[in-house]
């Protein structure tokens, strides 16, 4: 098993969210100083290696018994993200029981995690010495018709009228094409709708429009909506102060907290998680990993959890406030009087003719849709679709008015912060990242997941994919933006879509100056090597050990990767000479001097 990860790998496996890297003090961590509580800070508990492993179990459970992958396959490359790549090969192979549904893998110090199939609630990884969940799986009824012989969307027959005039087929084509481009992306479903009709679809080998596929983070999106199907029945309100049990104390700051502020990623809680700006890894296993990994009531522990800043301050991407709306999911579910488990399927998957949603459970039964869920490429643009039709199926309202705007507006912890990225549990292109127009809104998730929503052009974009083929997704995807901006028509009056990135001719005379060896902080290695090469009118960038990927020059001295959203920027001294190069991305900068 090759044990080295692409350069960038990981911004890469966090989705689109910001690596760490340490770098001097930049305006987002002087703005978050002025917020900063004096709280005291403390790690989760238990073994780094041991949640890993827990994480290895459970993603290798789900890719054979939900996604159908062979096991050597899976290791190789699915789930990094709760499984890191390296730390798979300090302990044992997983050992896969075809008749319990189990997967067992063993530490160097004799501890064995175990991830067991449950069935509806998909794999779950027992806690560290147990051998029993503390829930009982539910068999869940999906109420929906034959999708053989019933109509798109609530099926799967698509109609044989001819697609709208106005479609230039070729370049849907190519961008079909395109998703598919590049071997190495390992892309495994691609659907594209057009005021709700599919007018482009593809999948990888040994995928079909029926496999549920992993999807991480585009859960959170998946929580949202739940939440949004609540307050559709009454049951709660964007502004008013969350329920949470454990805060409602008079003297509990957390009490402040709104639903809108938890959606915004902006409750302050102190949740650690790798891409924090600020984030140090010597502090410990991170909360945002734990709440998969722990073993624990995620609930429970996300519910504990001290505040950092006040709420709606400081916008961090922590998987604390995802959990936190599934448990007031829960809360709000069980209120009614209904199955929590049932739910989701009986009042909103049943609805748009999901079949295929697979929502995975801690070893509480408590739904850790912030990332552990599993869904075919058509399932979720079904559920895209219900965005595009503003929470409308059918004649039936699903979502609340204004319930789709506020997903899809920028929250302004975020934009203070200079990064109109995010919304409410929904990605948005405020800062042009994408050639697509700025008001295109996404469900995200890591290794190149993505369900964008731009209605300006009645578009639903869905791509899964395979983990380890995520670094390839940023330029796969702009590949397949392009294409399908002049494939499809634009609203009379809507925004433009951005113009993608072009690269300048710069002399090899000028690039050769740049050609060498630089040396700096990458993720949690203060002393990283890159080296810098040219072949032909090309530079590459290669971090040790990782792969070679190709920058294109801005100008003569600014360049920004094709596959990934960085830019670099070589730097002279006084007399002319190439001292070092700066990297920025996710809003960090970080130097590296060059040495040879």
């Amino acid at each position: 098993m090759n044990l080295i990860r692409p350069f960038l790998l990981l911004a890469i496996v966090t989705g689109n969210e910001p690596l760490y890297c340490q770098t001097t003090p930049t305006p987002i961590l002087d703005r978050a100083a002025q917020f900063q509580l004096n709280t005291p800070y403390k790690a989760p508990p238990g073994d780094a290696l041991s949640h890993h492993t827990a994480g290895y179990a459970k993603i290798m459970c789900s890719a054979v018994f939900i996604t159908g992958l062979k096991p050597d396959f899976a290791a190789e490359n699915v789930g990094f993200f709760t499984s890191p790549y390296a730390e798979r090969a300090k302990v044992g192979k997983p050992v896969i029981d075809y008749q319990k549904k189990t997967v067992s893998i063993t530490l160097p110090n004799g501890v064995t995690r175990v991830a067991v199939y449950t069935g509806d609630q998909g794999c779950v990884c027992l806690a560290e010495g147990k051998n029993t969940l503390s829930f009982e799986p539910v068999k869940v009824s999906r109420e929906v018709p034959d999708a053989a012989t019933t109509s798109w969307p609530m099926g799967d027959v698509l109609p044989q009228t001819p697609l709208p005039a106005e479609l230039d087929m070729t370049k849907v084509r190519q961008a079909v094409d395109a998703a598919f481009a590049f071997d190495d992306a390992q892309t495994a479903a691609l659907v594209v709708t057009y005021k709700g009709r599919i007018i482009g679809e593809r999948y990888g080998e040994d995928i079909t429009r029926d496999t549920p596929l992993e999807s991480w983070s585009m859960g959170k999106s998946l929580s949202a909506t739940l939440m949004g199907v609540l307050m559709q029945k009454g049951v709660y309100q964007l502004d008013q102060p969350a329920p949470i049990p454990q805060w409602q104390s008079k003297t509990d700051p957390r009490a402040k907290i709104r639903i809108s502020d938890i959606m915004h990623m902006s409750s302050g809680l102190y949740c650690r998680a790798p891409q924090d700006p600020d984030y140090d890894p010597t502090l410990g296993y991170p909360d945002h990993l734990y709440l998969y990994t722990g073993g624990g009531n995620s609930f429970e522990w996300a519910a504990n959890l001290p505040p950092q800043f006040p709420p709606n301050t400081v916008g961090r991407y922590r998987n604390s406030d995802p959990v936190l709306i599934n448990y007031l999911n829960r809360l709000g579910i069980e209120g009614l009087g209904e199955s929590y488990h049932l739910f989701s399927q009986k009042e909103l998957f049943n609805k748009l003719g999901i079949r295929t949603m697979i929502m995975e459970t801690d070893p509480y039964g408590n739904f850790l849709t912030q990332g552990y869920e599993f869904a075919s490429g058509r399932d979720w643009a079904r559920l895209g679709n219900l965005y595009l039709q503003d929470g409308l199926w059918n004649g039936e309202r699903l979502l609340p008015e204004g319930f789709v705007s506020f997903v899809s507006t920028l929250a302004k912890p975020w934009v203070a912060d200079g990064r109109p990225i995010y919304g409410g549990l929904f990605w948005i292109n405020g800062d042009g990242e994408r050639p697509i127009p700025k008001d295109a809104y996404m469900m995200l998730g890591a290794g190149g997941q993505s369900v964008t929503m731009i209605p300006s052009h009645d578009l639903v974009i869905v791509r899964l994919g395979h983990y380890k083929g995520g670094y390839r997704e940023y330029e796969t995807m702009g590949n397949v933006y392009s294409q399908l901006m002049e494939a499809v028509p634009g609203k009379k009056g809507s925004s433009p879509p951005v113009k993608p990135r072009v690269s300048t001719p710069v002399s090899e005379t000028i690039l050769d100056t740049y050609v060498g060896v630089y040396e700096g902080p990458f993720g949690s290695n203060p002393n990283a090597t890159f080296t810098v090469t040219r072949e032909g009118n090309q530079l590459f960038e290669q971090l040790t050990g990782g792969e070679k990927l190709a920058i294109m020059p801005e100008t003569k001295t600014k360049f920004f990767f094709k596959a990934v959203n960085a830019q670099l920027e070589f730097l002279r001294d006084a007399s002319g000479k190439v001292v070092k190069r700066t990297l920025t991305y996710g809003g960090q900068t970080t130097e590296a001097r060059k040495t040879r």
